[in-house]
């Protein structure tokens, strides 16, 4: 879209350069280049202004194999206008004098006039191709199809338009039967799954089986190792209790020797003692034997001189040193009542033994 400005009645166009613009003033021709800058009046200009850039139009249209089966193509076709003037005296190019604005739909018109071009010979290709060889090779063939359609039809030169290139972006199915295409693909690709599936697992399986027979062998290998380990073990055990019954029997007869010596020792040492002691026990007896008799002796030759001694003393002395013998025997005696009648018996006593009577 050009750019204008507006001045006192005067109208100021500036041009992009990927558009050509056409001044017609009067019904002659002033100003035709891309890129143009200039001053105009809005009444009695005609301006118009063509793209002259690469454009790309997508598209996207239906059509039916020889099998009746319906396709969606989608493509894309980049073009340009090579001859403005052309473009121009074919289509409505003009603009607003005053806004810039296109008059018209030309590109829409052009848009239209690629697509059904392009459509017309897709259609045409796709209508002798099966479904299952347009989903093959079909993207080539629609491509080169409408390629060389596009460079063959005689109106777009005539029109000044030059098509750059062809892309024919995919053929697609309806989606039932696209499920239905995918489903012996799938069903392949399964089968392939599960027969890898299988294969792997059989050689889990045998793998496993060597895993288990290698392990069986070290199994029967530890055993017998095991069993030669027993063997040493009670070759061992034996030898090891024959060399301590044979140390048990060093030491029990020197225990038994060492025994016997101290049992005469102590049986020498307890006879000595014994005799030591019977000896000492001998003399002991002995000494109080003597001891006895001496005492004895002692007590016999007192006992005769005490007699000798009271051999010569009166009958009063003796009673008096019996009644001093009978109170130094008897218990203490705090206080002593004396009736008269025993004071008079007494008294009466003692006068007759001082008299020598008999009481």
């Amino acid at each position: 879209m050009a750019d204008i400005t507006r001045r006192l009645g005067w109208r100021h166009l500036r041009g992009a350069p990927t558009a050509h613009v056409r001044h017609h003033r009067s019904g002659s021709l002033v100003h035709d280049g891309p890129g143009l800058s200039f001053w105009y009046r809005s009444l009695t200009a005609a301006l118009s202004e063509v793209p002259v850039d690469d454009r790309e139009l997508a598209m996207t249209f239906h059509a039916r194999t020889s099998d009746f089966q319906d396709v969606a193509v989608q493509a894309t076709v980049t073009y340009r206008i090579s001859d403005p003037a052309i473009a121009a005296a074919r289509l409505d190019f003009s603009i607003d004098p005053d806004t810039g604005a296109w008059r018209g739909a030309p590109l829409e018109q052009l848009s239209t006039l690629l697509t059904e071009t392009a459509q017309q010979h897709a259609l045409d290709v796709l209508a002798r191709t099966s479904l299952a060889a347009a989903l093959v090779d079909g993207v080539a063939a629609v491509r080169e199809r409408i390629a060389g359609g596009l460079a063959a039809e005689p109106r777009l030169p005539a029109t000044g338009i030059e098509v750059v290139a062809v892309r024919v972006v995919a053929l697609r199915p309806e989606p039932e039967v696209e499920r239905a295409l995918r489903t012996p693909a799938r069903e392949q690709i399964q089968q392939d799954a599960d027969k890898a599936t299988y294969e792997r697992r059989a050689v889990a399986v045998e793998r496993e089986r060597a895993i288990a027979e290698n392990e069986l062998a070290s199994q029967i290998e530890l055993a017998r190792r095991e069993e030669q380990l027993v063997d040493q073990r009670g070759t061992n055990t034996r030898r090891e209790a024959e060399e301590h019954a044979a140390a048990d029997a060093v030491r029990a007869g020197a225990e038994a020797a060492r025994t016997v010596r101290l049992a005469e020792a102590e049986a020498t040492r307890s006879l000595r003692l014994a005799e030591a002691e019977a000896t000492r026990k001998v003399r002991l007896a002995g000494a109080e034997a003597q001891a006895a008799r001496e005492v004895g002796a002692a007590r016999a030759e007192a006992q005769a001189a005490w007699l000798r001694v009271h051999g010569d003393v009166d009958v009063a002395t003796l009673h008096a040193l019996t009644g001093t013998r009978l109170a130094e025997n008897l218990p203490r005696i705090e206080s002593v009542t004396v009736s008269p009648d025993v004071l008079t018996g007494l008294l009466a006593k003692l006068g007759n033994g001082a008299s020598g009577e008999p009481a």
